[in-house]
């Protein structure tokens, strides 16, 4: 019981204790529905970017392979 008291200190310290840890977790739950609003964000302007640029590279590989005169 002397713990949870903390030599009369325990009603100063406890609600601290617990102001901390809920504000702790709501900045967790903003901070991740942030983080999967900006993904959402960066999928659609870079994920079509992606596929893109490996049909350039490929197109790219082909006229390598064309203009090198090796028969591979």
């Amino acid at each position: 019981m002397e713990l949870l008291i903390l030599n009369g200190y325990g009603q100063f310290v406890w609600p601290a204790f617990l102001f901390t840890i809920v504000s702790c977790f709501f900045l967790y739950l903003k901070s991740r529905k942030e983080l999967q609003k900006h993904e959402k964000i960066f999928v659609q302007e870079f994920g079509k970017l992606q596929t893109i640029k490996i049909e350039t590279d490929k197109r790219k590989e082909i006229k390598k392979q064309a203009l090198s005169g090796s028969p591979i």
